[in-house]
């Protein structure tokens, strides 16, 4: 008999959803408009305190609409986290625009703050001032908001939070994504909460939400007939989606609450391994979800690659991944201005995210312990 899958972040459904998609169903609001797709953005806002949130497609749909009100145009400049995903990067080049890349530091594996203000001064030196920042909060991990958040405050440019991954991340109790101009959220399926797919683009600033929503909707001008006098997409969040997600809401905290019980045992079980060190809080300013837990391998101790582990783990039906290829290493982005250090590489050959869904069970943990322990007796 074949083993039960276990999955690197599966959905993880709390019940009231269906309630939610049933009303959906029996009102007949299907489409992109809705009372869910209004209730989840006032509850998003609640959550996250921020001023107003705009529900949307994807969290990439969030990046690129940010990009637009930020006033990103082609030929301009925007630095990015390159330890990342494709996603973070791709709408700059919607907008024909330019990634410059900037490498992490160390301790949250997110942007090097001294690396960020040394591409900007170096960027104003050659007539190419940056135009936005787009801040990664890898794997639920704040990144040194506040070192990063002054610089762009000191050079007028505006901070972009991408905390795909990091919904219930909070730095100094405040949640991410609610420090910058604006910051965004996904709902994709491997999130701590899904709408099965979609985002959300959150600001201090409601009108910038208003502005988002209008954009996302095909930017229809108010007129008894079709009428536009800006360019619009078809980003809106639909009613049933967003009826999910308020489902899902009302489960994050649990949600959080277990991811971070998994990331326990994960430190927990590998006290005993040596050269083996996972992504921890920095102090007690930052406070992850653990969307995902990672850990890094040190060669010359364990003698043990990501690799190695990774197709151990599925040989026994378990998934897990490396860490993400920097941006700045990708074939596609070969060519775009980069400040690198050596710290994204490192983790990409040392890394590997583990199972952390927050519905695996003790049975589950035990089993990914066993192969993982497995691996490490027989080295």
């Amino acid at each position: 008999m074949s083993l039960k899958k276990i999955f690197l972040s599966e959905p993880h459904l709390g019940g009231e959803e269906i309630h939610f998609i049933h009303e959906a169903f029996d009102t007949n609001w299907i489409g992109s408009l809705g009372p869910h797709v209004t209730a989840f953005e006032q509850e998003l806002a609640k959550y996250t305190g921020a001023a107003a949130t705009s529900c949307v497609s994807s969290g990439t749909a969030a990046i690129h609409l940010a990009l637009i009100l930020a006033g990103v145009e082609r030929g301009d400049e925007v630095i990015c986290s390159t330890f990342t995903f494709a996603a973070s990067a791709n709408p700059i080049v919607y907008q024909g625009a330019i990634p410059v890349f900037i490498d992490s530091e160390s301790s949250t594996w997110n942007m090097d703050p001294d690396l960020l203000e040394h591409a900007i001064k170096d960027r104003i030196a050659k007539g190419r001032k940056p135009k936005a920042v787009i801040l990664v909060h890898l794997y639920g991990m704040p990144a040194h908001l506040d070192r990063i958040l002054p610089i762009c405050q000191k050079y007028d440019i505006p901070l972009i939070e991408d905390a795909a991954e990091a919904l219930g991340s909070k730095f100094n109790q405040q949640q991410v994504g609610t420090f910058g101009l604006m910051g965004i959220i996904s709902f994709n399926g491997n999130k701590i909460i899904t709408t099965s797919s979609g985002g959300a683009l959150l600001s201090n600033n409601a009108e910038l939400c208003r502005k988002a929503t209008f954009l996302a909707t095909q930017a229809r001008d108010n007129f008894p007939y079709y009428h536009h006098t800006h360019i619009g997409y078809n980003y809106r969040m639909s009613n049933v989606l967003a009826g999910i997600g308020r489902g899902q809401l009302k489960v994050i905290d649990q949600r959080v609450e277990a991811r971070r019980e998994i990331f326990n045992f994960y430190k927990s079980f590998f006290k005993s391994f040596e050269g083996v060190t996972l992504l921890e809080e920095p102090d007690d300013r930052f406070f992850s979800n653990h969307w995902l837990t990672t850990i890094l391998l040190e060669p010359n101790i364990t003698k043990i690659t990501p690799d190695i582990l990774r197709m151990a783990l599925e040989k026994e039906n378990i998934e897990s991944r490396p860490l993400w290829k920097p941006m700045h290493m990708q074939p596609i982005f070969r060519d775009c201005p980069a400040y690198v250090n050596g710290v994204s590489e490192k983790l990409f050959q040392q890394g590997l995210c583990l199972p952390s869904s927050s519905s695996l069970t003790t049975d589950d943990l035990e089993r990914i312990a066993y192969c993982i322990g497995h691996v490490f007796k027989n080295v």
